[in-house]
């Protein structure tokens, strides 16, 4: 495999440290020419740790290194690829799926501050996801009827949201559609284009139609919970609300804040006429004060 020695020099000059020395492939060939070569290369790309990521993002932001941006790229492509692998269910080619998540990811590159103190990934995943979305909604057949932003909701949704693979009842069809706001005419009608789009579980192509691209979902459906994508999100997400609910507290005066821990965070929550008579006004003041602390709370975490 033809690869970089990315150990050379800054663009400006400058010798690039050791946290940014990696081996990137010189070329890689477009995932649809020959998706296991593509794999199996992009597999082979180191991941970052998060000071080169740090490294490399600020020399993009600050200085638009270009190179640094490839590099960038180049280390989440196996997070493309991890994500593209959940639309396989669509009945589109997988290298398609992957070449537009990796558009996604570009964008995301493009668009990351490094200022903001979350991963690269945890903030790729909504532009990958958008670009494939967009690729689905525009060449699955059965999707056509899906313009409007709830009738996307309603499409990408639908199959996790029946509790069996029987037909919907009228009042599950209105449940879901409550859900999803749209109409319980449009769930059944979307039920009945998926249902006939449908296919075995484990059932397998013939193996003389050589120009199929159909594949059994037992071999793509797989256990997300140790998606790596999604547990860094969700632990960037998790320490990112913890500091902002923390900046926000901090902003309130003594008595507000001291009124919402002691009735929201501490393990020994006190009452209304606890706090009340320890500040001397009524119950209903204290409800006040802790009704207009939640609403600075929640202006404060929002603006973050």
């Amino acid at each position: 495999m033809n690869v970089i020695d990315n150990s050379s020099t800054h663009p400006k000059g400058v010798p690039m440290s050791d946290s940014s020395k990696q081996l990137m492939p010189l070329s890689l060939s477009a995932p649809g020419s020959n998706l296991g070569a593509y794999i199996s290369t992009v597999n082979q790309i180191p991941i970052l740790t998060a000071e080169q990521e740090k490294e490399l993002a600020d020399r993009y932001f600050y200085d638009q290194d270009l190179d640094a941006a490839k590099m960038l790229v180049m280390s989440h492509l196996r997070f493309v690829i991890h994500i593209a692998r959940s639309y396989a269910g669509y009945g589109l080619p997988q290298g398609d799926l992957i070449q537009e998540g990796n558009l996604g990811l570009m964008k995301a590159v493009k668009r990351f501050d490094p200022t903001m103190g979350v991963r690269l990934v945890s903030f790729a995943v909504h532009w990958i996801k958008a670009e494939i979305h967009e690729y689905v909604i525009r060449n699955w057949r059965i999707v056509k009827i899906a313009t409007t932003k709830a009738q996307r909701k309603l499409f990408f949704n639908l199959r996790s949201l029946k509790k069996s693979s029987k037909k919907l009842t009228l009042e599950e069809a209105q449940s879901i559609a409550n859900d999803l706001n749209v109409t319980a005419e449009q769930v059944l009608e979307m039920e009945g284009r998926l249902t006939a789009y449908d296919a075995a579980f484990d059932a397998q192509g013939d193996d003389d139609d050589e120009g199929s691209t159909y594949v059994a979902p037992a071999l793509y459906l797989e256990d997300n919970r140790y998606d790596p994508a999604k547990l860094i999100e969700n632990e960037d997400y998790e320490e990112q609300s913890t500091n902002a609910l923390h900046d926000a507290m901090d902003q309130l005066d003594d008595r507000s804040r001291n009124i919402l821990q002691r009735r929201w965070l501490d393990d020994d929550k006190s009452t209304l006429h606890e706090l009340a008579a320890e500040y001397n006004v009524s119950a209903e003041r204290i409800r006040q004060l802790e009704k207009n602390a939640m609403e600075k709370i929640k202006v404060a975490m929002s603006s973050n």
